[in-house]
Parts: C-alpha cells; structure tokens; sequence
C-alpha cells in the first residue's frame, strides 16, 4: 500500500486524528486521542506501528517476516510491519481494522457513546 492510500484509510475511521507529536519523520493517528496507528512515513519501505491483541502479537511475527515487535513501543501490545509487499492491502487493512477497534474497546462507556453518535451509520 502506498502512503496516500495509508493515510486515507488510516484518517477516514471515525474520530480519527493525524498529529506530530514525536517530530515530523513519524505521523500518529488517534482515535479519541488515543494512538492506534504510527507511520514512519519517511522510511523505505514505509513501515507502520499497529496496536495489537498479545495472543496474536507472537503468532503474526511468526507468520511474516515483515512483522516484528513494535518499534520503541510495548512489545507485548504493539507490532511494527514493514510494507514491503509481502501483506496484501487486504491483510493490512485488517490489522488495522483490529488496532482501531482494540483502541475503542478500552475508551470509556462514554467516549463509545460519543463515537456512536457521530455517525450512527458507520460501524465502530
């Protein structure tokens, strides 16, 4: 997947935010100001730092080269793959489907009430 279409698919969740915040080589993506997604959108090739559930943490690093333990992050809760090709677009934007909604799942009754009211047609 190349940068524009990452970024698109990344932005376009519900609530979604780009921000900065650790300099310009590496674009956070927040959903209700909590990171899911890390773009080291400066690298070759692109590499991306996806929350993930620990039971599967292991076994996705297992399955792909391209997966390694999450890059300055919680290795237990994080994996950073590299966009190499050897994921297809759909197997990414699945990993990143699961980041979101594992990030959702830990807001606050209150925060998913809000999400759900921004767009009641949108699945979250």
């Amino acid at each position: 997947m190349e940068l524009p279409s990452l970024k698109t698919y990344l932005i376009n969740k519900l609530a979604v935010t780009e921000e900065l915040p650790f300099g310009p080589e590496a674009l956070v993506y927040k959903v209700c100001g909590k990171m899911y997604a890390l773009v080291a959108w400066q690298e070759t090739p692109l590499k991306i730092t996806l929350k993930v559930d620990p039971a599967q943490a292991d076994l996705q690093r297992a399955m792909f080269v391209s997966i390694k333990p999450g890059y300055h992050m919680n290795k237990q809760h994080w994996n950073t793959i590299e966009l190499s090709g050897e994921l297809s677009d759909t197997q990414l934007t699945g990993l990143i489907d699961d980041s979101y909604q594992l990030v959702v799942a830990k807001l606050t009754k209150k925060e998913r009430l809000a999400l759900q009211e921004l767009h009641t047609d949108k699945t979250i």
